[in-house]
């Protein structure tokens, strides 16, 4: 169900984000807000499981308002010089939200029941008077027809590639390359396309978005591969992989608004290279440690925790300094859904991985329980990930390092 979920999240905050180009942001956030405490009400009275997904469905649609607004937000009300400070509050709540996140659902799963989770969800209702007393100072917006046919293609492109992805199923990826030449058939020939052609002829855009969407996948070795290993290997119950979890996670919601000083201070490319050097000695320790001592993983997750916020603060910043003002709605709508999608593929190739039995390949010989080999191999993997996408991030922003910004 999370993968369906998924293809919900990266079509919202994608078409969230072209219609935050021409609607208010107060309006969308309120529409969006009120779509997930419907969702919230349904899950909790839910009499079945078909009504629970239901429930879990508008929550998603509902849900997919934050991810490309929390974006455009710094884009919009902050000045380049102070953008990095904005996101560094929204990586540090992102943070925060993480490392709190599994310890509420595992305290009111096991002394209440799961149902109260929807509950919970409805207190996101009270942040609506502040949004809207916040972005009430929004310019009028020039409002064109949608392109409902491209979005249309590119939600269908993004359905049927994503459960290609986690289901391994070749007739469902040939489906979602045909309405993928459809899209961009239909960004050639329509007078006002859901997405500009121009917008991925933006160097600095497209390589944004792929460093971002490799160092999504990559982080998710924390919250997807990390509890597995704890539980499955260490034997710990969610409650308590979710404490083991929690220190890195604070403290990495802690320094975030530090990191997003630093971008301002030292410029994007200082942050980026942190980022990733805490990133690789997070994972390159864990797939030493992957099995051993829950209280040394929990330090170890401290890097890759830290490294995993501050290179969502600097890539947010790279890539929304590239969009001209016309197009940031949909440029970081677009960013965001590529997160998604990275994310997705990264959950399905670690599930795979995971299922591998006598596996005979050790990447990495310092490991010391074996019986977490294909979780060290995993780490490895991702650890030479990073060192890739450091190479590609130099390689592209070698001006911007130069330059601090």
């Amino acid at each position: 169900m999370n993968h369906k979920l998924s293809i919900v999240y990266a079509v919202g905050s994608v078409m969230f984000g072209k219609l935050a180009d021409k609607y208010k942001l107060k309006n969308l956030l309120t529409v969006g807000l009120l779509i997930f405490a419907v969702g919230s009400l349904v899950g909790f009275l839910a009499p079945n499981f078909w009504f629970v997904l239901a429930g879990r469905i508008m929550q998603a649609m509902g849900a997919s308002v934050m991810p490309a607004t929390s974006m455009i937000i710094p884009t919009r009300y902050f000045t380049p010089e102070t953008r990095g400070r904005a996101l560094g509050v929204t990586s540090s709540a992102t943070a925060f939200g993480t490392a709190v996140g599994p310890i509420v659902a595992g305290l009111v799963t096991n002394f209440i029941s799961w149902h109260y989770l929807f509950v919970i969800s409805l207190l996101i209702l009270l942040t609506i008077p502040f949004f809207r007393a916040f972005l009430d100072n929004e310019e009028g917006k020039v409002k064109n027809k949608t392109d409902l046919i491209g979005a249309f293609l590119l939600a269908g492109t993004l359905a049927f590639l994503l459960l290609a992805i986690t289901q391994g199923a070749l007739l469902l990826a040939l489906i979602g390359v045909i309405f993928f030449v459809l899209f961009l058939w239909r960004i050639r020939v329509a007078h006002n396309p859901f997405i500009e052609g121009n917008l991925f002829k933006n160097r600095s855009f497209s390589v944004g978005l792929l460093v971002s969407a490799l160092s999504s996948g990559i982080g998710f070795g924390i919250p997807y591969l990390t509890p597995l290993l704890l539980q499955g290997v260490n034997g710990l119950s969610p409650l308590l992989s979710g404490l083991v979890m929690f220190p890195g996670a604070v403290l990495a919601a802690i320094l975030g608004r530090k990191g997003g000083k630093l971008a301002d201070q030292k410029g994007n490319g200082f942050v980026a290279y942190t980022a990733l050097l805490c990133f690789f000695i997070g994972y390159g320790i864990l797939s030493i440690i992957a099995g051993s001592s829950p209280y040394l993983i929990m330090i170890v997750l401290i890097f890759a925790y830290v490294g995993q916020t501050f290179i969502q603060i600097a890539l947010g910043n790279t890539v929304s300094r590239s969009l001209p003002k016309e197009q940031a709605g949909v440029g970081m709508g677009v960013f965001m859904m590529m997160n998604f999608i990275a994310g997705a593929t990264a959950t399905t190739l670690i599930s795979k991985a995971l299922e591998i039995k006598n596996a005979s390949l050790h990447l990495n010989p310092l490991l010391l329980n074996y019986n977490s080999l294909n979780y060290s191999n995993i780490y490895a993997v991702l650890a030479i990930l990073i060192v890739i996408v450091t190479f590609i991030y130099r390689g592209n922003f070698r001006k911007e390092i130069i330059k601090g910004h």
